[in-house]
């Protein structure tokens, strides 16, 4: 398990609405520091977002147009998947009976009604915007250049948050539309804790 809360900073890779681990590391660290200078990995939370429906677990993935050796931040969402729509659709369909889903349903909805030529300009924008709803006004900055290895004194999240990997610290159970069905499914995407606490989501990332 590792111990984020003494970490004076902590280096991420970019994710699309990241899973609620990522919010609690981002929120406890002294210094956030998202990596831009890595290449694209597939399968991960890069382009990736896990959500809970009446059928389980949802990943949604963003298609993007694979080439080898592209850094994070060239890589260009694929223009043959009407992707935004089919997200849309799966959010709304297992979000719609939860608590807050019409609270923050104009927050997200426009992002998959504008046209995103870059991935990561598409999650940049979505964790500010995540940030905002959250409350939390930690300064986002990004790598100057691409280091393998961290010092001590940087908490290297970059290949932590994985979606093979369970979470890596303590993380609040609360409540879930479908838990009665599943009972509570740990770590989904932010989307998941904010459609169904609202405003106490802030407790729920600020446990330790």
């Amino acid at each position: 398990m590792l111990q984020n809360n003494k970490a004076e900073s902590a280096l991420f890779s970019t994710a699309y609405l990241a899973p609620v681990e990522y919010f609690q590391y981002l929120k406890t660290a002294g210094k956030v520091c998202i990596e831009q200078h890595e290449y694209y990995q597939k399968q991960t939370y890069r382009s990736r977002c896990r959500i809970a429906t009446t059928n389980g677990i949802m990943d949604l993935s963003i298609p993007v147009e694979k080439r080898n050796h592209t850094l994070i931040r060239d890589i260009r969402i694929s223009e043959h998947s009407d992707w935004q729509t089919q997200h849309w659709r799966s959010i709304e369909a297992a979000y719609n009976s939860s608590p807050f889903f019409e609270y923050y349903a104009d927050d997200f909805r426009p992002f998959f009604e504008k046209k995103w030529l870059f991935l990561w300009d598409f999650n940049m924008e979505l964790l500010h915007k995540t940030l905002e709803l959250l409350d939390i006004e930690t300064e986002i900055l990004l790598t100057e250049t691409y280091e393998p290895q961290t010092g001590e004194e940087t908490l290297d999240l970059r290949e932590i948050i994985h979606p093979k990997k369970e979470a890596s610290i303590p993380l609040k159970s609360y409540y879930q539309v479908f838990a009665t069905k599943f009972g509570f499914i740990p770590n989904m995407s932010i989307i998941d804790l904010l459609f169904n606490m609202g405003n106490e989501s802030q407790l729920v990332i600020a446990h330790k």
